[in-house]
């Protein structure tokens, strides 16, 4: 009997231990500071807020801070990342981040690859097609594309700005489907989404999480996803591939990066800590709400996905003439 017990306190031990800062000795009198290189509110800037709750307790009670440092498109935020030395700051890298900018910006005060080690991804997050429905006649995906061929060079696409992931998915839309659009970059996601809600855009291209509430509402309909199979919050709209254009089925996402310089042991304890935080039952059922899917990946495999993102971005830039100075 007490051998079980010493047993069964064991393993609690071992649990607590796992949940409470993973067996590090790490200072946890500094809080972890998260740098949100885009502004409060926003679909990035959910994604850490989504787990802050809960981070704390796996972190052996250090504090997490999220810091929001927005501009050029999210260069500020991660540039100031990249100069961090003190081992407890950490960056919300995107597919924008560590994707985009990259491929198309002559000069960035930032090496996505050389400046930062990947510690996971945290989360997919779909892409998706909409129309203002009062502007275009078409109820499906097909609809559109026919629409579009009648009347090539006719229909204007809005983005948050050129570069912009908004700006690379229009350019491989129309090279996937043959079809010719107007590109009307603006200042930003909310202006961009607000003159499509008004009328003055017919159609944007954007992740699900932000676009979500706009669908539901009907202001707004979604033509197409990029995942791999329809979305629970979704489940009328089919995917790309469904809808006959597979090259077009890659999301976006979200994820952590550390300064090169961050120590090892670091970058794996909180990318374990990351990884517990998203099997949380709440932390899970707010990020699904959002029509985002959780990740976890390893730090290795983080860390190679960002070079290759960075590789195929540079082809969508070169084949579209995308270039910025």
């Amino acid at each position: 009997m007490q051998r079980r017990q010493f047993i069964h306190s064991a393993a609690a031990a071992a649990v607590a231990s796992s949940l409470s800062g993973l067996s590090m000795a790490q200072d946890t009198s500094r809080p972890l500071r998260i740098v949100v290189p885009f502004p409060a509110g926003g679909p990035t800037d959910m994604v850490p807020r989504n787990m802050q709750d809960v981070l704390p307790k796996l972190l052996g009670g250090q504090a997490v801070v999220i810091e929001n440092k927005a501009g050029a498109g999210g260069s500020i935020g991660m540039a100031e990342v990249a100069r961090a030395t003190d081992g407890v700051t950490f960056g919300i890298a995107t597919l924008s981040t560590h994707g985009v900018n990259p491929a198309v910006f002559k000069k960035l005060p930032y090496d996505a690859i050389n400046d930062f080690v990947g510690v996971t991804e945290i989360v997919k997050a779909p892409g998706v097609i909409v129309i203002n429905p009062k502007l275009i006649p078409a109820k499906t995906f097909a609809e559109f594309v026919a629409y579009l061929k009648a009347n090539p060079g006719k229909v204007s696409f809005a983005t948050p700005g050129n570069g912009t992931i908004g700006h690379m998915w229009g350019a491989q839309f129309m090279k996937s489907t043959g079809t010719e659009m107007h590109h009307i970059p603006y200042r930003g996601s909310a202006p961009a989404i607000n003159d499509v809600l008004g009328g003055q855009v017919p159609v944007y291209f954007d992740q699900v999480n932000s676009s979500l509430p706009h669908i539901k509402s009907g202001k707004v309909r979604a033509l197409a996803v990029s995942w791999h199979e329809r979305l629970d919050v979704l489940p009328d709209v089919p995917t790309y591939a469904q809808a006959g254009h597979p090259d077009l089925n890659n999301p976006s996402w979200f994820g952590l990066v550390a300064p090169k310089n961050t120590p090892a042991a670091q970058v794996e304890r909180v990318q374990k800590a990351i990884v517990a935080a998203l099997k949380d039952p709440a932390v899970k059922q707010r990020i699904a709400a959002q029509g985002l899917y959780p990740s976890g990946t390893s730090s290795a495999d983080f860390t190679k996905q960002i070079a290759s993102e960075i590789a195929q971005m540079k082809k969508v830039a070169a084949a579209a003439n995308i270039q910025m100075d």
